[in-house]
């Protein structure tokens, strides 16, 4: 995620409620709905921060070190190699010593590319390796999964109580890895199930809350296709656009009755799942048989909604509360420090409701 305004990484929490800041003065907690800081941890007590992660809205933090003055990372062993730490911040702890607050550290001598928690596991991934550690308490690695080159860290944990899936990258180019978490051997790498998603690399994935349904985005970024977990069949497939695009989020709403998506063309795409007819399709679907060239496009169904955010701008993408049976919302939080809230309706119009800038608003209490 490009970095502005020292913003190095933003994510929502599991319910999108909330959403967390990696800057390069520490770490921001934000309230989504209304919009306000929960609390913060400064440069002193944490340094600049690559990566941040929340645990529904407990006191659980994860953070990892990055940036120009990472504090929890030091130079060891006999190749000079950094290690990189990946600390639980527990702030329910009443020690105002910052290395008191740290109730659980993972250390590894290679990139920490992402993390993911739910209420008893928490996932780290590596470029090349995700790891599955048992949590909160005394933590026990439970599995290692090997992967294809996944310099973005891409995975996504599903948080409900029902399934513990998780999904990443395959081995394969454009393929899916799905593993339940709950059937699979601790101690053992048993190969997951495989769904062969695109022809180019994966660019973007995600899971809906009850862990049914995985999106997926390749690099060339024009397509979305969403797979049952259970009999890995194709469900729909989505078209964002026909240029290249990085996709920088996919999202579903709470019910998986939408989905929406934040990509580098400065466009948040919204589509509907559970009534398809809503979602536009092209004009010359009307035309009747078309040559093989243009009939990918014919029967594509393009978002029955969109909105704009600062172009070139990375931005996360979550639905938001909805206020009646037929207005739904969808907030972007930007990197730029910028925060967009815009409310649709099932015909497709899409009106702006809110904006206002998250960096220029303080909380004098810490986290």
């Amino acid at each position: 995620m490009s970095q502005q305004r020292g913003v190095n990484s933003l994510q929502f929490n599991q319910d999108q409620s909330c959403f967390c800041c990696a800057m390069e003065t520490g770490v921001r907690i934000y309230n989504v709905e209304p919009l306000m800081e929960k609390g913060h941890l400064d440069h002193e007590q944490v340094g600049s921060v690559a990566l941040c992660s929340m645990l529904h809205r407990s006191n659980l933090l994860a953070v990892v070190g990055g940036g120009v003055n990472p504090k929890f990372s030091e130079i060891s062993g006999a190749f000079n190699e950094r290690m990189v730490s990946v600390l639980i911040w527990d702030d329910a702890q009443e020690s105002r010593e910052p290395k008191d607050k740290v109730a659980v550290e993972f250390t590894f001598t290679k990139p920490v590319l992402a993390v993911r928690m739910r209420h008893d596991k928490i996932i780290i991934v590596l470029k090349n390796r995700i790891y599955v550690y048992t949590f909160p308490d005394n933590p026990v690695k439970l599995f290692e999964f090997d992967t294809r080159d996944n310099p973005k860290g891409l995975c996504d944990l599903c948080p409900s109580l029902e399934k513990q899936l998780l999904v990443f990258p395959g081995h394969k180019c454009g393929s899916l890895q799905l593993v339940d978490l709950s059937n699979t051997k601790p101690g053992t790498s048993s190969a997951p199930f495989t769904i062969n998603a695109h022809q180019s690399e994966i660019a973007c994935v995600a899971l809906n809350q009850p862990g049914s349904v995985a999106a997926s985005a390749s690099r060339k970024g024009t397509l979305i296709r969403l797979f049952d977990t259970t009999t890995r069949d194709k469900l729909v497939e989505l078209r964002r656009g026909t240029d290249p695009a990085t996709l920088y989020c996919i999202n579903f709403s709470h019910d998986s009755s939408f989905l929406c998506a934040s990509s580098d063309k400065g466009t948040v795409h919204i589509f509907a799942l559970k009534d398809t007819k809503l979602n536009r399709r092209s004009a010359l679907a009307r035309v009747g048989k078309v040559g093989p060239v243009i009939g990918q496009y014919v029967d594509s169904q393009w978002s029955l909604a969109s909105f704009t955010v600062p172009a070139e701008c990375a931005c996360i993408c979550a639905f938001g509360k909805n206020t009646s049976k037929n207005v739904n919302s969808v907030i972007a939080i930007c990197v730029d420090g910028t925060f967009h809230k815009y409310v649709f309706t099932p015909d497709g119009n899409c009106n702006r409701e809110a904006f206002d800038v998250y960096l220029d608003i303080c909380d004098d209490d810490d986290f």
